[in-house]
């Protein structure tokens, strides 16, 4: 097996993130691979989608000809809504996000802290295109943050790190990391292997994460 072909895809990384959420939840989606998640909800479970641009029950992408130009989700992407869907307006969005009332939210990353701390709007650099959108709010508001990103950028640098250099989003938020090589917790002690992807070793994973990683 080459080291292209390790590890998880995005589809599999969406669908074991969403193996993690507890039946019942009300859950925010991010921009990007976490959007994946609305495609995958294990049997026997419901989960409440949240979008901040004002809908709660929202479903999985529509096939064609069911696509509704005006259903969109905060990414602008196209997606259905569930039965029992509810609409309102941006405001009372944010004031379920702000008021605690959203149980998950998954993030994508520029990168991630051994102690929780997230950087996902900003480089910093002074070409930078800034794009907080709701996350500063979603990371103080929702209870248990989730983030799903590649190990490594395409330049090859690590996204998890011992100290984010990028602008903060929040500090100590992210519980849990799923990347295409694995899934890791954030402890006290720092980043945690929780399970290795199809094909990773523990050593090829600790050479990808530029901080200590303690093995279950």
């Amino acid at each position: 097996m080459s080291a292209a072909e390790l590890g998880w895809s995005r589809d599999q990384m969406a669908a074991r993130a969403a193996e993690d959420i507890p039946d019942g939840s009300y859950v925010n989606l991010g921009i990007g691979i976490p959007e994946l998640v609305a495609q995958f909800v294990p049997a026997g479970r419901e989960f409440i989608y949240h979008t901040e641009n004002g809908l709660l029950g929202m479903g999985p992408p529509p096939a064609k000809e069911d696509e509704d130009p005006e259903l969109i989700n905060a990414g602008k992407q196209l997606v259905s809504s569930v039965p029992g869907a509810a609409f309102f307006h941006h405001a009372d969005s944010f004031a379920m996000i702000r008021g605690g009332h959203i149980d998950i939210c998954v993030l994508g990353t520029m990168q991630v802290a051994a102690n929780g701390d997230l950087a996902n709007w900003s480089t910093g650099a002074p070409d930078a295109i800034p794009a907080v959108g709701g996350a500063m709010d979603l990371v103080a508001g929702v209870r248990t943050i989730f983030v799903i990103t590649k190990c490594l950028t395409r330049n090859g640098d690590p996204k998890l790190v011992e100290r984010c250099s990028y602008p903060l989003t929040g500090q100590g938020v992210v519980s849990r990391i799923f990347t295409d090589l694995a899934v890791i917790d954030i402890t006290g002690d720092g980043f945690r292997l929780v399970e290795l992807a199809p094909g990773v070793t523990f050593e090829y994973l600790a050479e990808r994460v530029d901080a200590p990683l303690l093995r279950p």
